[in-house]
């Protein structure tokens, strides 16, 4: 089976990049015939919109040449919707089979509180995919509010399961955040999260490592006196935040709209103590007590209790983060993925 993947650059930030990243060379490729078109990369709006264009341009010529027989689009909510849109439709005008793995976690500003014209237009292009590829259950029913939910799969995230073992050489007063710095992660709760825990443990230190609205969340540290106790090394992948993940001892992940987040499966897959929040697919993730501990979105009373609990109890850290790595290994490891996505393939391909 020829697929054709419409894709983020590899050196993109964030999580679809890293879920792609992981198809490339892997025996997915061994299984299909893959054809990879990226259609957006880093930089300005002009060399986001040059990246869109030669997009389209390498996609009609692939119809001309060598027509797949399926379309993997890997899409989010936003400016990412419209930037798919195309290969959507002119996919269906042609009858291949599309599968939309939607990765967003903005559905009520995506969807439900936006005007009905817009609504209208989002059911329209999801009406024309053969099948959705949700992050979650919860996710799918989301979704299933704009198309059947016989149309939708599920397909959670990976992570990779390094040799390390989860309790080797770890610093358990080092809290570790990853990801894009601002709002929807709860980076501007984590001052007040840490001002509490610096209560009781003055020598934990905080590492965030990401981009976004940097010093904006450096202006937050500095208001309560903490930015001292702060690291900023910026978006780390590959060696670097393997060292992180591996000297880390607790991963903090305060955020407020997910669908299921890679970072969360690596805090999982390298066995940390886990101190997150109950959105999108996360509690499907973690067990509270037992492989991590949850929290509401905004909730900095329990989450610093949290984190407290893995600094003064170490039958508590070694406990969660051995059930959290032992979930990663039995449930989302990239093999496990890539079966379930072979599945999703044969479904949309099933009636044609």
């Amino acid at each position: 089976m020829h697929v054709c993947m419409i894709v983020p650059n590899e050196a993109v930030k964030g999580g679809i990049a890293s879920v792609v990243n992981g198809y490339r060379g892997s025996v997915l490729e061994a299984h299909y015939r893959i054809t990879y078109i990226e259609s957006y990369q880093n930089g300005s709006k002009w060399s986001k919109l040059a990246k869109a264009l030669k997009a389209y341009v390498a996609f009609f010529r692939l119809l001309r040449r060598d027509t797949p027989d399926l379309v993997h689009v890997h899409s989010s909510f936003g400016p990412s919707f419209y930037r798919k849109m195309p290969f959507i439709l002119w996919s269906a005008a042609r009858g291949i089979p599309v599968v939309n793995h939607i990765h967003g976690a903005e559905f009520d500003s995506f969807y439900e509180k936006a005007s009905e014209a817009k609504r209208r237009r989002i059911r329209k292009v999801y009406g024309k995919c053969t099948r959705l590829v949700a992050l979650s259950a919860e996710w799918a029913d989301r979704l299933g509010q704009i198309v059947p939910r016989d149309r939708i799969d599920i397909l959670e995230n990976y992570c990779r399961i390094p040799a390390v073992p989860y309790d080797t050489g770890r610093d358990r007063k080092q809290i570790l955040f990853l990801g894009e710095l601002g709002e929807r992660k709860g980076c501007f709760d984590i001052p007040a999260v840490l001002e509490r825990v610096k209560r009781h443990c003055p020598e934990v230190k905080l590492v965030m490592a990401g981009d976004g609205e940097m010093e904006q969340v450096k202006g937050a540290f500095l208001e309560k006196g903490l930015l001292e106790a702060v690291s900023f090394p910026g978006w780390v992948r590959g060696k670097e935040k393997e060292r992180l993940l591996e000297e880390s001892g607790i991963f903090l992940f305060p955020s407020y709209h997910e669908g299921m987040p890679m970072a969360v499966l690596e805090a999982m897959a390298y066995g940390m103590g886990i101190v997150t929040t109950s959105v999108g697919g996360i509690p499907q993730l973690i067990r509270n007590g037992e492989s991590g501990f949850l929290a509401a979105p905004g909730d900095i009373e329990a989450m610093a209790e949290a984190i407290e609990r893995f600094l003064t109890e170490d039958d508590c850290l070694a406990a969660c983060g051995r059930g959290a790595r032992e979930k990663a290994e039995s449930a989302y490891s990239l093999e496990r993925h890539l079966v379930k996505l072979g599945t999703v393939y044969e479904r949309a391909c099933a009636g044609r």
